[in-house]
């Protein structure tokens, strides 16, 4: 038997040994770094579940680290408004974690993500066969390279046609469009401190409502909404 189960298990049936040396010998084999866990995607679906919190990259299974109140809060803010606003417009659907997005060598579990019409047939049951029209992700300590890294890569490579990067510890936001050449240009908020979307008609985000959020109803109040 091999991985963590299997070293605990050799040390607990290894005989003679007095149990302050068991001790150190388990906690040998807990601070030790594991490798990554490895699968095929489809066992990657049958294993994962709602609580995982888990990413598939190329073979390997990556487990997330639980997030703060503050990225849950944004997640659970801007979910509220997108939302309203895709589904009274008719422009497609807006999901949030957790729920898996299959690229060619990953399937990453994007903050939030907006599909429009014409993709709607990506969606299945328990995850987007392809990539997403935008995807938003809010930085963590934890996951601030990998979203800037290798996530920000695959979603280009993807061609997602708009990223969204929200960190809340510097207070600051960051957009991303895919140009004609395939790679992302930074997109400027305006004047005023508001971005709008090239991929979600008529979206205009408030940056101040990131660091300073209203109620769900004013700020759809503000977006014509209600």
């Amino acid at each position: 038997m091999s991985g963590l189960r299997g070293q605990l298990l050799e040390v607990l049936v290894e005989p003679g040994l007095a149990p302050d040396d068991l001790r150190r010998r388990m906690m040998g084999v807990l601070e030790q770094p594991q490798s990554p866990r490895r699968m095929t995607y489809e066992e990657f679906l049958a294993w994962a579940d709602e609580d995982s919190h888990a990413e598939w990259v190329d073979g390997e299974v990556r487990v997330s680290s639980p997030a703060s109140y503050e990225h849950q809060d944004i997640g659970s803010f801007l979910l509220s408004i997108l939302r309203a606003f895709v589904e009274t417009r008719h422009l497609g659907m807006v999901l949030g974690a957790p729920f898996q997005m299959r690229l060619s060598l990953s399937s990453r579990e994007p903050d939030l993500l907006f599909l429009a019409n014409a993709h709607l047939d990506r969606r299945t049951a328990t995850y987007l066969d392809g990539p997403a029209d935008v995807v938003i992700e809010i930085l963590s300590p934890e996951s601030a390279a990998r979203d800037r890294g290798e996530k920000f890569y695959e979603y280009e490579a993807a061609g997602i046609p708009e990223y969204w990067l929200i960190d809340p510890l510097r207070e600051r936001a960051e957009f991303y469009q895919l140009g004609g050449d395939g790679h992302y240009r930074p997109a400027l908020p305006e004047a005023e401190g508001c971005f709008t979307s090239r991929v979600i008609p008529g979206f205009t985000l408030r940056l101040a409502w990131l660091w300073q959020r209203p109620t769900v109803l004013e700020a759809l109040r503000a977006l014509k909404v209600v």
